[in-house]
């Protein structure tokens, strides 16, 4: 089977968000698990590729039809684990930043690349039985399958699979861009609102002969009215389509027995060395040592209403009584930025805040904090607490999405469960589930048999990659 994978970023190569990482790794963990298949990659070439790690060979060179006239691509290739190849063009501004401030900036960019992806298989004469997209980016190339079947025999056999990994994001702005193309809005008969016909995602998904999202939850969540984005009855004539498949993680290089950014590293038979990450880590970012054993909180996310961060200062207000240190790292919205300041500056001696992307320290964080904080509001699938558990930190989330979906709660099934799980996106809420983890941290011989459960969990991408390889059989039957 020849499988083709789009998207606007994959690790090694380009990572912004969690979509990088899925699509560097599901591709791998396919061709592990059908080494007969022929499965290849292509992305944008951005200007920020590491061209020393990643010399590139030209491999084609073609057009793709616009408004103005014909655009001239070239397509790249790297040494990889499998065929990946780049898409650069001019007039179209390719090599900037991986994404824009604004889908309508970016709309002219991923409908270009989109099309000439299309391009470089015929001009390869490849013909892929299965083409995957990712999120709106992509998805004009499933509208423009759709589009061609019935005139164009290279594409008559080919079917399409669009994953959704965050359904609000639909390019919005990006429909002129479409247009200027050659793509047209959706016909007035095919069940999409009328101000949807227009933009990608929607075009997509209307196109797609498979839809899938990224945990069984949000697949389910997302033909509600309150985490629909206003597609909930479209998507709902579309169930049979639809299929939530949950994201793995790169267990190799999620490993804290491994892992050369972990001071001591440890596993789940000796976390031992675990305490002294802990100290550890108040050293690094200057929380004192206090008497006694004390909880670290930690959180490591995007300051963001959506990963609910805005909810922290609140909801540790609520425990001035209770003993815990709390070290938070993120950046993005600045009212949520000074938020955390304030609440650095009132408990000099219990919080730490670190705004910025600080990977190495992430993972001293998950290596060393007892609790991971997880308070979103919405998570399609969220891998967070997947790296959290790998290194025993405890999550503590909003049970939603892809953290219902992997998060067992203590109190539902002690024996069983990996963290704390809260109803209600809400201060109170998360203050709550807090004091119920507290409670359980208070008992050592509890709280070692929690971490080792999370660590145990197998998150690889095994199982994914089989629910993907059989869903890829089904449609090409």
């Amino acid at each position: 089977m020849r499988v083709m994978f789009l998207a606007a970023e994959a690790v090694p190569f380009f990572k912004v968000g969690g979509l990088g990482d899925v699509v560097g790794s599901l591709p791998r963990a396919l061709q592990a698990l059908e080494p007969d298949w022929d499965i290849r990659l292509v992305l944008p070439l951005h200007d920020h590729l590491d061209r020393e790690r990643f010399p590139l060979e030209p491999v084609a060179a073609f057009t793709v039809p616009h408004r103005n006239g014909p655009i001239l691509a070239e397509a790249y290739t790297t040494a990889w684990d499998l065929p990946v190849y780049f898409i650069s063009g001019a007039p179209i501004l390719l090599e900037s930043s991986v994404y824009a401030a604004h889908p309508s900036q970016d709309g002219p960019k991923y409908a270009y690349f989109s099309l000439a992806a299309l391009e470089l298989a015929r001009t390869l004469g490849w013909m892929p039985d299965v083409l995957h997209a990712h999120d709106w980016h992509t998805a004009p190339a499933v509208y423009a399958v759709a589009l061609r079947r019935e005139h164009a025999p290279f594409w008559a056999h080919t079917r399409t699979v669009l994953t959704v990994h965050n359904l609000p994001y639909m390019g919005q702005g990006a429909g002129p861009a479409l247009q200027a193309f050659g793509l047209p809005p959706a016909p007035d008969d095919s069940g999409l609102p009328e101000w949807a016909r227009v933009l990608p995602l929607p075009l997509g998904l209307w196109a797609a002969d498979a839809i899938t999202t990224v945990s069984p939850t949000y697949a389910r969540e997302i033909l509600t009215p309150e985490h629909g984005c206003g597609l909930e009855a479209f998507l709902r004539a579309r169930a049979d389509r639809l299929t939530g498949i949950l994201n793995g993680l790169d267990t190799t290089s999620w490993d804290p027995a491994q892992d050369p950014e972990v001071p001591h590293p440890f596993s789940p038979e000796d976390l031992s060395p675990r305490e002294e990450n802990r100290q550890a880590l108040r050293d690094e970012v200057g929380l004192p040592h206090p008497a006694g054993r004390v909880p670290i909180l930690g959180a490591v996310s995007r300051l963001t209403e959506q990963k609910g961060m805005d909810l922290l200062p609140a909801a540790l207000s609520r425990l001035e009584a209770y003993p815990w240190q709390a070290v938070l790292l993120g950046a993005g919205d600045e009212e949520i930025a000074t938020a955390w300041q304030a609440l650095d500056k009132r408990y000099p001696e219990r919080v730490k805040v670190i705004l910025g992307y600080n990977p190495g320290l992430a993972r001293r964080i998950y290596a060393g904090a007892d609790m991971l904080l997880i308070p979103s509001r919405y998570e399609p699938c969220g891998l967070v607490q997947m790296m959290a558990m790998r290194y025993g930190c405890v999550p503590v989330a909003h049970e939603t999405g892809g953290l219902a979906d992997t998060v067992l709660d203590y109190d539902l099934a002690p024996r069983r469960s990996t963290g704390f799980l809260f109803p209600e996106a809400t201060a109170k809420s998360l203050a709550f589930a807090l004091r119920r983890a507290f409670a359980v941290f208070a008992d050592p011989r509890r709280w070692r048999a929690l971490q080792r459960r999370g660590m145990r969990r197998d998150f690889s991408w095994q199982a994914s990659a089989r629910a993907y390889a059989q869903l890829y059989r089904a449609l090409a039957r």
